[in-house]
């Protein structure tokens, strides 16, 4: 009969001279946890120092630049002071029309936007994956995609039945093609290594995109999101100053004929304040689905 040996306790004998030493790794979640528990807040802190003191170094050198009229190439003659901006915007906020303009484009955005990112990411992790479909559908994509966005305003205005739809399309082109390019390039940078490991073992292709090359390739797409949103926006102003009825774009356009100086300014703001709301969304959706790549950028700090 065979008698099992007694177990000792980890601490109660230390490992003799002959046996195998033994190191142990700490983990991530190990060596995360002896992190000061205030990093977090004091990084929230300095981001918003960060941008509280560019943002006023941008308004102090506008209002310097308005107050003593610099003329030196540039001319700031005619640029209205912050003060009137904020005086302006004070009252068109509650205005209703306002209200509209800034309803209607962020609808627009959204809109070409959605639809441009399912397309682009679809057809992106197709053509990136297989190189059958690239090059048969590229070429002819590469063809449309250095023509700007603006120029296809007339012939949007030819193919759309109303101009709100024409607007929808342009905003969908401008992002489009940022996305796609982005998901192909990140398709095909997904480690070789992995693929073949997911293939030995049998998976399906629907597994396949699902679980090894789209979030491989997550990353790139979510750079391709942000680019799409940022010339999405710029084509979409242009298209509701050329064709648009209402808009922010159409607003500070008709402030410009109206010679109300002001309102272009406060126009020119409010685009950027949008477009800024919208890229931290998108980066927002990132953090969320890759959290990861936020532990990653954390310990680079």
């Amino acid at each position: 009969m065979r008698i099992a040996e007694p177990v000792m306790a980890p601490s109660a004998k230390a490992p003799g001279p002959g046996a195998p030493n033994l190191h142990v790794v700490p983990t991530a979640a190990a060596l995360n946890s002896s992190k000061p528990a205030r990093r977090l807040p004091w990084r929230a802190v300095r981001t918003a120092l960060s941008a509280a003191l560019s943002l006023g170094a941008l308004l102090l050198a506008w209002h310097l630049a308005v107050k003593y009229r610099l003329d030196f190439y540039i001319r700031f003659n005619n640029i209205p002071a912050p003060a009137a901006v904020w005086e302006d915007a004070q009252a068109l906020f509650g205005n209703a029309r306002f209200q509209k303009h800034i309803y209607l484009s962020l609808q627009r955005i959204f809109l070409g936007f959605a639809i441009a990112s399912v397309v682009g990411v679809g057809l992106g992790l197709l053509l990136g994956r297989f190189r059958a479909a690239r090059e048969l559908v590229f070429p002819a994509l590469e063809v449309l995609r250095p023509i700007p966005a603006i120029a296809w305003v007339p012939m949007s205005i030819m193919l759309w039945p109303s101009n709100e739809v024409s607007i929808v399309f342009i905003t969908f082109l401008g992002a489009f093609f940022p996305i796609l390019l982005n998901t192909m390039q990140g398709v095909q940078a997904v480690d070789k290594v992995l693929i073949r490991a997911a293939q030995s073992l049998g998976v399906t292709q629907r597994a396949m995109f699902f679980e090894v090359i789209l979030p491989g390739a997550l990353p790139h797409v979510f750079t391709g999101l942000a680019l799409g949103m940022g010339v999405a926006w710029v084509s979409l102003i242009a298209a509701e100053m050329i064709s648009g009825q209402f808009g922010i774009g159409y607003f500070t356009w008709e402030a410009y004929s109206l010679v109300r100086y002001s309102e272009i300014a406060l126009g020119m703001i409010v685009i950027g304040v949008l477009g800024l709301l919208c890229s931290g969304l998108i980066r927002l959706v990132g953090r969320s689905v890759m959290p990861w790549m936020a532990y990653g950028a954390s310990n680079h700090d």
